[in-house]
């Protein structure tokens, strides 16, 4: 579909640029599979500048799946505080107990076994296995969809992933995916802040709903006072949080679905295997 010629000049335009304007995070100026997990973690849904303190902290507090399996919840939600989406901070727990208790302490290395972590997607799993072990996984996020759609499908729209897939299988550096796909990604969000993002013509491009007065926001309010100010009655969270009882209730019952939350004799508290 696509010439040699022109995959050529895209990598040439993507290696160019990354030797230019490449961007320094502390999970790639330290790479190492736990630190890269995390960052990946965190990285979901929020903006790469506002997971660097968070990120740092983490690293210093529990440097290796061990530490966080054993620590509390309640600890690394407290720590989590001001990422959002807090069952990745649960996935993440989570996902370091099974590495100790099934893969000896180390992150596993190939995509397949990443992907049998909770909260571990097809994405997530990719990317892990290509920064921790430098594996030539392919795999799609926002800025790489942006750095191909622009290069290869200036005029397209409504372009789905699997029109892409073909063009990453054949651009990819298989002696160093890692620093490809670091490359690519900042290529990516350059073009995102330079003017009209290119994701905006995927077939897959979704307006994130806002946050404020959100369900979301009203979940992350009684997480953040259930982790900072310990366990309470409804009465309590009300008080805290300011949260009408009746979306109190709603919001309290889908924590406890999804294991957030739990319940005894009216009290609730973080939930601890």
């Amino acid at each position: 579909m696509f010439s040699p010629e022109l995959i050529a000049a895209f990598k040439s335009e993507v290696n160019a640029f990354f030797v230019q304007q490449g961007r320094s995070f502390p999970w790639r100026e330290n790479v190492t599979p736990w630190g890269v997990m995390v960052s990946e973690f965190m990285l979901q849904q929020t903006q790469t500048e506002r997971v660097i303190p968070f990120f740092k902290r983490w690293m210093e507090r529990w440097p290796a799946p061990m530490a966080l399996a054993e620590a509390p919840l309640e600890d690394a939600l407290r720590e989590w505080v001001g990422l959002g989406y807090n069952r990745r901070c649960r996935f993440l727990k989570e996902g370091a107990r099974i590495i100790c208790t099934e893969y000896g302490g180390s992150v596993p290395d190939t995509d397949v076994e990443l992907a049998r972590l909770p909260g571990v997607g097809a994405y997530t799993a990719g990317a892990i296995a290509c920064f921790a072990y430098n594996y030539p996984s392919v795999f799609i996020e926002t800025n790489i969809r942006a750095a191909v759609l622009h290069f290869f499908f200036k005029d397209q729209v409504s372009v789905p992933d699997k029109s892409l897939v073909p063009l990453l299988e054949e651009s990819l550096d298989r002696e160093n995916p890692r620093q490809w796909y670091w490359a690519l990604m900042d290529y990516g969000a350059a073009l995102k802040k330079s003017g009209k993002n290119p994701s905006q013509r995927s077939a897959h491009y979704a307006k994130q709903s806002a946050f404020d007065g959100s369900f979301r926001q009203l979940r992350g309010k009684l997480v953040r006072s259930l982790a900072i100010d310990g366990k309470a009655d409804a009465e309590e969270l009300t008080r805290r949080t300011g949260i009408a009882p009746d979306d109190l209730y709603r919001a309290l019952s889908a924590l406890r679905r999804d294991s957030m939350v739990a319940e005894q004799e009216g009290v609730y508290r973080i939930y601890e295997r």
